[in-house]
């Protein structure tokens, strides 16, 4: 494969994050990269895919620069780039939680290999897992708390219903895709009083890389055009989630074809194909939907979709 997909993170103080998107737009210009990237006062968030040789040449060049020296990536491989354009964007949040949260309280960092070994043994765990309920239908680790949040934002209210239903003492164990989230959400609950809280460092992806599937079922939802992923490409992946439409296995994502619904649903193809792409009987009725392709598959939903004539 010719091209590399990078995920990181860094919360850092940027004093001019403006002039950080400026540089990276002119690094990147001209360059076979895709991504979404966003860089603000509290550090840098980014997601990219290049070929190897500038997905190479940029991680050289982002540790080289004044307050990005300690950006870790974690690197997939792939035969093409998997984001539609190359974003470069500041940011007011690098997490979307609105309201000012104290990083300094984060949960201590478990290595994967530190996560398995807590999941093998016999302590008593709450594991949550602290991704969208979208996210957490298609795989998430066995025996994890899966919160009903369709948004980030809503994590903060969750957290008063954990502190209502646990104690203070118990040892949480919190995961996410990448990490990021982790970092902003194990800070939430030690302020709602929780004592032991960590999270998985490099998150849901570098467990993936270090240790496969261990004690992991389904595959891993990706905010880019594969939408979902095997965490080890090695092994084979069991199929967790269910069609909207008629609740068989299903492990594929649609974005309904009703432009005024667009929910992110999982569908088995019969059933894709039978409501042409859409979620329910009213979306199928709606005014405004796109073509359904069955042969194009399920790209995340692009605003130049083609209408359908009706």
């Amino acid at each position: 494969m010719n091209y590399l997909v990078l995920a990181y993170y860094l919360f850092k103080d940027i004093k001019n994050p403006l002039e950080a998107v400026s540089q990276h737009k002119a690094f990147l210009k001209g360059r076979d990269v895709s991504s979404r990237i966003y860089i603000s006062e509290q550090g840098i968030n980014g997601q990219m895919s290049a070929s190897r040789l500038d997905a190479i040449a940029y991680m050289e060049w982002l540790v080289n620069q004044e307050g990005f020296e300690e950006v870790t990536f974690k690197v997939h491989s792939s035969c093409e780039n998997v984001f539609p354009h190359l974003t470069v964007k500041y940011r007011k949040q690098l997490v979307a939680i609105d309201r000012e949260v104290d990083l300094s309280k984060r949960g201590e960092y478990l290595t994967p290999s530190e996560w398995r070994k807590a999941l093998e043994s016999n302590e008593k765990l709450l594991l949550i897992d602290v991704r969208n309920d979208y996210e957490t239908a298609v795989g998430h680790f066995k025996g994890a708390l899966l919160p009903p949040c369709k948004t980030f934002r809503e994590f903060n209210g969750y957290a008063d219903v954990l502190s209502e239903n646990f104690a203070p003492d118990t040892r949480i164990l919190m995961c996410c895709t990448g990490g990021i989230r982790c970092e902003v959400y194990s800070a939430v609950l030690k302020e709602k009083g929780f004592e032991d809280v960590s999270q998985l460092k490099g998150g849901i992806i570098q467990y993936g890389l270090d240790e496969g599937i261990a004690h992991w079922e389904g595959k891993l939802f990706v905010f880019d055009e594969r939408l979902t992923i095997a965490l080890d490409e090695q092994e084979e992946s069991v199929t967790v989630g269910s069609c909207k439409h008629c609740s068989t296995l299903a492990d594929i994502y649609y974005n309904c074809a009703n432009m005024d619904c667009n929910d992110l649903f999982l569908c088995c193809k019969g059933c894709a194909k039978e409501h042409q792409g859409c979620c329910s009987d009213a979306c199928k009725s709606a005014s405004r939907l796109r073509l359904f392709n069955e042969e194009s598959g399920p790209k995340p939903f692009r605003r130049k979709g083609q209408l359908l004539a009706k």
